[in-house]
C-alpha cells in the first residue's frame, strides 16, 4: 500500500488529480492495475490515505514548530525553529503541497489540509502576540501573514533545489524573514 500511495503522490503532483489514471500509478510503483484494485477502489481512495499520510505529518510539523515558548528566543534561533520543521515536512513531501493546492482535487479530500495550511497564520501570530505583546491584534495578525506569505514564496525554490543547494536557499529564505521581522518584533 505505501509503494502505491508513493506513486500516486508522485503521478498526482505531476499531471494533477484529473488527468492522473490508476494505470498510470500501478504503471509508476511497478505493479498490475489489478494488483492495485487489490488495495484501492479507485484513485480517490488512493488520495484518501495521502490526504491522511500529508496530515498526520503537516500536524507534527505544526507542533514542533510553532510552540509559543519559542518566543523568548533570539530572532534568528526563533525563525530556526519556526521554519525548520515545515521545511523538513516539505521536502520529505515534495508532490503533496502541489496536489492538496489544486484545483482539481476533490474538496473534501483538499480542504482539512487547506484547514491546516491556513492556521500556520494563527499559529506564527500567536508566537509572535507572546514575544510583543503590546502590539495590536491587528498588527500581529499582518505580521503573520506576510510572514507566511514570504515563507511561501520561497518554499517552492527550497524544496524543489538540489540538496547541495538548499541551505543555500534556506540561508536566503531566514534572511528574508529576519529583514522582515527585526524592525517589528526586534532582533
Amino acid at each position: 500500500m505505501e509503494q502505491l500511495a508513493d506513486a500516486a503522490a508522485e503521478v498526482f503532483a505531476e499531471t494533477g488529480y484529473a488527468k492522473a489514471t490508476t494505470n498510470a500509478i500501478a504503471a509508476r510503483a511497478g505493479v498490475s492495475p489489478g494488483t492495485l484494485y487489490q488495495f484501492f477502489a479507485n484513485k480517490e481512495a488512493i488520495a484518501e490515505v495521502l490526504a491522511q499520510r500529508y496530515r498526520a505529518a503537516l500536524q507534527a510539523a505544526h507542533d514542533k514548530a510553532f510552540d509559543p515558548g519559542f518566543a523568548t528566543l533570539p530572532l534568528p534561533d526563533l525563525i530556526d525553529r519556526m521554519i525548520g520543521p515545515m521545511i523538513e515536512v516539505n521536502v520529505a513531501n515534495p508532490g503533496f503541497k502541489a496536489l492538496f493546492n489544486a484545483a482539481d482535487m476533490p474538496e473534501r479530500l483538499a480542504a482539512p489540509t487547506r484547514q491546516l495550511h491556513q492556521a500556520v497564520v494563527g499559529k506564527i501570530a500567536e508566537v509572535l502576540a507572546t514575544r510583543a505583546p503590546d502590539m495590536s491584534e491587528e498588527s500581529v495578525r499582518t505580521t503573520a501573514v506576510v510572514a507566511t506569505q514570504i515563507f511561501g514564496a520561497l518554499l517552492n525554490t527550497v524544496v524543489a533545489a538540489p540538496e547541495a543547494e538548499r541551505e543555500v536557499w534556506i540561508t536566503e529564505l531566514k534572511r528574508a524573514l529576519r529583514g522582515y521581522l527585526e524592525p517589528i518584533i526586534g532582533a
